[in-house]
């Protein structure tokens, strides 16, 4: 079997896709308006300033898909691409994680999860009392939509006052539970979270997520790397299920494994960050000559798309694209890698949610054509074209990307 990478850039959404009036999420463009930002001198500080500076994604195609995507030019050096790149729209209902990540890997979602309506009080009654009846607490904190960040900062003294968790939601189908590692426990946080996995799976809601942090009043509170996501399993086999059924390796880098309830996958290493997850990768890679190494470099999501940081966005992305040089020094001859994202989180577009927008199609290798790939249909064509590469069964969904 051969070896192939898949690279998801969390939430790089190449604008609004057909439906996005749908979503209100019409003229949103993750890339594009970061583009945009960066042109015009919006996106300095004292980490980085000027226009964006990705050479490495631009030579591998990610600037030619961006401005066929919109259909329109960007303020980008052009230049004659190296790999094939076009760009797919999504046919899964939602705008949510996994129900990107399935249909890359052949298995749309054609039906829209379970969501906690807007407002304060948003969790019904029932399922409160049941968390405090079988997750052994005395009462919970926050119950609305909120930003991960400032619901901890808000809530975090009284947390650890009363010893309560906070639970929150957002616009995605989640049920999210925030803690002190220190004051309520780390392996506590988890099995509270088990516990609400059962809770909200009569109502359809896809992801409870463990959302732990550190920190006091005084210093502040920041999240660490211990988050851990509780994911209904896919329906139906993915392209991760068909490698194994071909005697082939699936390695989680990152959250992938969460993503897909570890169906499919044979083992999982995760970082802190995303340059910490590239230094994972470049180790798999030393290790692991075959099979498929799945990524998900979250901060671009978590840390800058959610939080409306453009410069912190454009900022990871400057650092991703320095790394891409030491990932193309391990490729075997016969490698290919896969460049997506699984939706949009434009940082200028207004609220903290997902924008629904195409995404990348960048296929790189030393082996395949460059070329120009158009738009695809479904996200499911990458995990066909896969699948065709590593030489395994075809998946239910999706076409084959010609690429030699």
């Amino acid at each position: 079997m051969k070896r192939a990478i898949i690279l998801v850039l969390d939430s790089l959404g190449l604008g609004s896709s057909d439906d996005s009036h749908l979503y209100g999420d019409q003229g949103s463009d993750t890339l594009g308006h970061i583009i945009e930002e960066c042109d015009f001198g919006r996106a300095n500080n004292s980490n980085r300033s000027g226009p964006l500076k990705i050479p490495n994604l631009l030579r591998w195609g990610l600037g030619e898909a961006a401005i066929e995507s919109r259909r329109a030019p960007l303020p980008i050096d052009r230049v004659t691409p190296e790999g094939a790149f076009g760009f797919a729209k999504e046919v899964s209902a939602g705008k949510d994680t996994p129900s990107g990540h399935w249909e890359i890997c052949g298995l749309p979602v054609p039906f829209e999860w379970g969501t906690f309506p807007k407002g304060e009080n948003c969790f019904p009654k029932s399922l409160i009392d049941e968390l405090l009846k079988n997750g052994d607490i005395l009462g919970t904190l926050a119950n609305k939509h909120a930003s991960g960040t400032k619901v901890i900062e808000e809530f975090g003294d009284e947390h650890i006052k009363s010893g309560f968790p906070i639970c929150y939601t957002s616009a995605d189908s989640v049920f999210q539970i925030a803690a002190h590692e220190e004051h309520f426990g780390l392996e506590r946080l988890y099995e509270l979270c088990t516990v609400a996995k059962k809770l909200v799976d009569p109502l359809n809601i896809t992801r409870v997520i463990a959302r732990p942090f550190i920190g006091n009043s005084e210093d502040g509170y920041k999240r660490t790397s211990n988050r851990k996501d509780l994911t209904t399993p896919p329906s139906e086999l993915t392209l991760l299920d068909n490698i194994q059924a071909a005697n082939g390796q699936v390695i989680s880098v990152g959250k992938i494994g969460d993503i897909f309830s570890n169906q499919g996958v044979s083992y999982t290493v995760k970082a802190p960050n995303n340059m910490g997850l590239v230094d994972q990768l470049i180790s798999e890679m030393n290790k692991v000559k075959e099979g498929l190494i799945f990524v998900n470099l979250v901060d671009f999501d978590t840390n800058f798309g959610h939080r409306r940081d453009v410069p912190g966005y454009a900022l990871a992305l400057e650092e991703f694209d320095s790394r891409i040089p030491e990932i193309e020094s391990k490729l075997l001859h016969d490698d290919l890698v896969l460049i997506t994202a699984d939706h949009g989180c434009d940082p200028t577009w207004p609220g903290s949610d997902h924008t629904r927008e195409h995404v990348p199609v960048i296929f790189y290798g030393k082996s395949i054509q460059a070329q120009k790939l158009g738009k695809r249909d479904t996200f499911a064509d990458m995990g066909q074209t896969i699948a065709k590469h590593l030489q395994i069964k075809s998946l239910s969904n999706g076409k084959v990307c010609e690429l030699y």
